[in-house]
């Protein structure tokens, strides 16, 4: 065997050890903190979708506009993220499908058939914001045509996914790093920013709401947090990540999981936090009109030196890059749980991605078609949404499993405060609900 032959074998063990150590976690032989870090992955990965693109134009709103005000919203969107991507994991875990499996096993055709059209044209829309963010940031860095940025964005995110054909794991690890450095980033803009934290504090505990306009922003915070294309992605990537043999051993997997998403989704709200609080600490009073990432960019620079401005965009490179990885993962499980049948990563990846380059192509301003994006996510919502809470509540598939009546009574609670908050950013994004001054 070549030493590159070597070098290949091992790192396609990745996912054989993780199985192994998992098999052995399960069967009592393997304990300690390092047990943990075994099922650390499909949270992580998931997570993706609460730091993409949207993320940060939504954020850099509220911080310039309101200062600290909406923090409580950010953290408000977090703990319903928790909830339903905990859910979603259950459903993997427990049934062995994922949530686009089992709609097609438990639903009629026809309905099978809407979600699918429905769900693939939100992965179009979430893939058209995830890739301009990366394709803007690579633009803003490095002087390019948006264009060009793009076609760079295209070529890595093609690269990543390449490693998906290693197994779970090493996919798993590099997310986790993307993740580290979105996270290392702004931290760093923490350190820079000159932060109120007795204020930032305060209002991450404190409700208000100032104006017409903070509700539209906290619609948009709230409404696009419980992503559609994380919920049925979780459920695939904890259907078959560990060989289950009995009930037992199922409510240990549940267990680990639940803590790997509080940890993963509570990095991703201090991530959104941290947008929030930089924007608020840096533009709040002089620059409040702040609303578009490229203007962010140009803002920072002055205020806080070239060094945080370049820092703000290796996060959203780095942020549209790993999102549009995750999203091309999550269109794949889409199709293949709805329909039945596999495509070529390339096939799947071109599909999703060509609705950007016609609306570059178009001169399609890059944050009109952001917002667009959001809408279209907006309205495709429910559709898993409804049906995570239908089957997951269930005793005919969950068993035992199935959701408590606190869990369900939460859950339903929470799915219609989201799904309200979605219809009114629709009514308003198409001035179906009149300003209030």
């Amino acid at each position: 065997m070549s030493l590159q032959d070597d070098k290949f074998s091992r790192k396609s063990s990745l996912t054989e050890r993780t199985s192994e150590g998992i098999s052995a976690m399960l069967a009592g032989k393997r304990k300690g903190g390092r047990t943990f870090l075994l099922m650390v992955g499909p949270a992580v990965i998931a997570s993706i979708a609460y730091m993409d693109p949207g993320n940060f134009a939504t954020n850099i709103q509220a911080g310039s506009g309101y200062g600290y005000t909406l923090l409580w919203v950010v953290l408000l969107a977090n703990l319903i993220a928790m909830l339903f991507q905990a859910l979603s994991a259950k459903v993997g875990i427990v049934t062995g499908r994922n949530l686009a499996e089992l709609c097609r096993d438990n639903l009629s055709k026809p309905v099978v058939v809407a979600m699918w059209i429905i769900s693939e044209i939100a992965a179009m829309a979430t893939d058209l914001a995830e890739f301009l963010g990366g394709a803007i940031g690579l633009a803003l860095l490095f002087n390019l045509p948006l264009i060009v940025g793009m076609i760079i964005t295209a070529i890595v995110t093609y690269a990543l996914l390449m490693i998906d054909s290693r197994g779970f794991r090493p996919t798993e690890i590099l997310i986790g790093i993307l993740v580290s450095i979105i996270g290392l980033c702004y931290l760093i803009e923490m350190v820079i920013a000159p932060v109120d934290w007795e204020a930032a504090g305060l209002h991450l505990f404190t409700p208000e709401m100032p104006d017409a306009n903070a509700l539209l922003i906290s619609v948009g915070i709230i409404g696009a947090t419980v992503m559609p294309h994380a919920l049925y992605l979780h459920s695939g990537l904890t259907q078959a990540r560990a060989k289950v043999q009995s009930d037992k051993d199922r409510r240990q997997l549940v267990r680990y999981s639940n803590r790997e998403v509080i940890v993963a989704l509570a990095i991703a709200g201090m991530v959104n936090m941290a947008m929030v609080i930089m924007a608020a600490s840096t533009f709040h009073g002089a620059h409040n009109d702040i609303a578009e990432i490229d203007q962010a960019y140009y803002t920072l620079t002055p205020l806080l030196g070239i060094g945080a401005a370049g820092v703000f965009l290796v996060s959203l490179i780095v942020s549209g890059i790993s999102s549009s990885v995750v999203g091309t993962m999550a269109g794949q499980m889409v199709m293949q749980g709805f329909v039945g049948f596999y495509i070529p990563i390339w096939v799947r990846r071109l599909v999703t991605m060509i609705p950007a380059f016609i609306v570059v192509a178009l001169g399609v301003n890059s944050t009109e078609a952001l917002v667009v994006s959001q809408v279209i996510l907006s309205i495709s919502l429910p559709v898993p949404m409804i049906a995570l809470l239908y089957f997951s509540g269930r005793k005919s598939i969950m068993g035992q499993f199935s959701n408590g009546i606190v869990t369900q009574i939460v859950a339903i609670l929470s799915a219609i405060v989201v799904l309200i908050l979605n219809f009114v950013l629709l009514f308003m994004t198409f001035g179906l609900i009149p300003e209030i001054s």
